[in-house]
């Protein structure tokens, strides 16, 4: 393995310690945002010289994903509960800005804010091709475990009762339960006392089932 210079071996510390934190890879931003960076042109140049240095290695068929070669892959090694097939299923989704957990809000701009690389085990998604990130904003859903800044990630589907959802009610968004009891209609709970149900006045459209959530460090 060639020499890394100490600009690239800060880089490679940081893709080692983010991956070890969250048990992903960081995305393109998240890289620009941790080295002060102006555009994406240089995280994806530092990206390919660790790529000619051999310490990474890009994943075939993933967008934008690595996994680490020789000494990092030893010391970077997934969960023993995880088998290398599921490691090595890396899915890359799109973040689409933020939704309330909390009194429902206007609908976001539509376009992809980030992304976030994960192993669909983890993120438990099914169809990656209908799945998607969006950053949690508000206390509503805090007794199932999900907190303001949290990262949720969802897929596309038909929801069943109990399903935590990302919802689009009477034209506002919201992250909340999906209770659909048998000749009742649906409505949203939150998971919180302090914030009440929401029954929709005219419409509720389900954007989103939530799978998993990615917390970030204090």
């Amino acid at each position: 393995m060639q020499a890394l210079t100490p600009r690239q071996q800060l880089f490679l510390d940081f893709l080692r310690q983010h991956h070890a934190a969250h048990g992903y890879w960081p995305s393109i931003r998240d890289i620009q945002d941790h080295f002060g960076l102006r555009s994406t042109n240089g995280v994806s140049g530092h990206l390919r010289a660790l790529e000619r240095k051999g310490v990474i290695q890009r994943i075939p068929g993933a967008a934008r994903a690595y996994r680490f070669t020789g000494e990092n892959a030893a010391e970077i090694s997934p969960a023993p509960e995880a088998t290398p097939a599921e490691w090595d299923n890396l899915i890359d989704l799109p973040v689409y800005g933020s939704i309330a957990a909390g009194f429902p809000e206007g609908t976001e701009p539509a376009g992809t804010v980030a992304r976030v690389q994960l192993d669909a085990a983890s993120a438990r998604v099914r169809h990656p091709r209908g799945a998607f990130a969006l950053r949690v904003r508000g206390e509503s859903m805090i007794d199932a475990g999900i907190f303001d800044g949290d990262t949720v990630i969802l897929e596309q589907g038909e929801p069943r009762d109990g399903d935590i959802v990302a919802a689009l009610i009477d034209g506002q968004t919201t992250l909340k339960r999906f209770i659909k009891k048998k000749n009742k209609p649906a409505f949203l709970k939150a998971e919180n006392p302090v914030f009440p149900d929401l029954l929709p006045l005219a419409e509720l459209l389900i954007q989103g089932i939530a799978r998993s959530v990615l917390r970030p460090l204090c």
